[in-house]
């Protein structure tokens, strides 16, 4: 039962399934957590993984996504240590532990249902976009994206590296059907470019005084 049991790190952000996720850990709990992960990395016995779920205060989200560790680029005197992990597999919560000082969880991992993949076009749309807003992010004419096919996971590849809304990124966490997500993030991506150029439409007409004339 003690190795069934997933260690959680309540955080405030979404981790998604292929993302890298750099971590300063300086709590004692989650040292002690993070510690237990790593011997069980080395040892091959125990739980190497950890959960990462989305909190709001005392509250935690019901879905999350576990974190592997591959490596640790930094150990300090004090104890703390600086890791980089990177996005799994999802799960929903059953229960919680208390037992130790930090939270643990019984939990399910699943997958999406059915192996039903967007279509090249929708694929290939979606990339398009998402060109389009690092461009316009990083203000270059051109900007190296690397997204090698085949596009698995697409939707979660694409999110996370775009300034989403935390509740967005969420809601793709718990969706199972991946067409479905990437639909709702070519969406998002639609938006989000009309508010970048909204924003430097303001800048460009803005005079001297950083006033916006009409």
């Amino acid at each position: 039962m003690e190795e069934i049991l997933l260690p959680l790190f309540p955080l405030e952000l979404v981790l998604l399934p292929e993302e890298p996720l750099p971590l300063h850990i300086f709590e004692e709990r989650y040292r002690e957590m993070i510690g237990e992960c790593l011997r069980a990395k080395t040892s091959g016995f125990g739980r190497q993984d950890f959960g990462v779920v989305l909190a709001k205060g005392q509250e935690i989200s019901n879905v999350g996504c576990s974190a592997q560790i591959v490596t640790v680029t930094r150990k300090y005197d004090d104890g703390r240590m600086d890791i980089l992990t990177v996005g799994k597999r999802r799960f929903e919560i059953l229960l919680t532990n208390e037992e130790k000082s930090y939270l643990r969880a019984s939990v399910e991992f699943f997958d999406d249902e059915g192996s039903e993949t967007p279509g090249e076009t929708e694929a290939e749309n979606a990339v398009r976009l998402f060109r389009e807003i690092m461009r316009r992010l990083h203000q270059a004419s051109e900007m190296p994206v690397h997204l090698p096919q085949p596009y698995r996971h697409l939707s979660f590849r694409l999110a996370a590296s775009l300034p989403l809304a935390l509740e967005f990124k969420q809601r793709l966490l718990s969706l199972r059907n991946e067409p479905e997500r990437l639909q709702q993030v070519v969406y998002s991506m639609d938006q989000l470019i009309h508010q970048i150029d909204a924003v430097q439409e303001a800048r460009d007409k803005a005079g001297g005084n950083g006033n916006i004339r009409r």
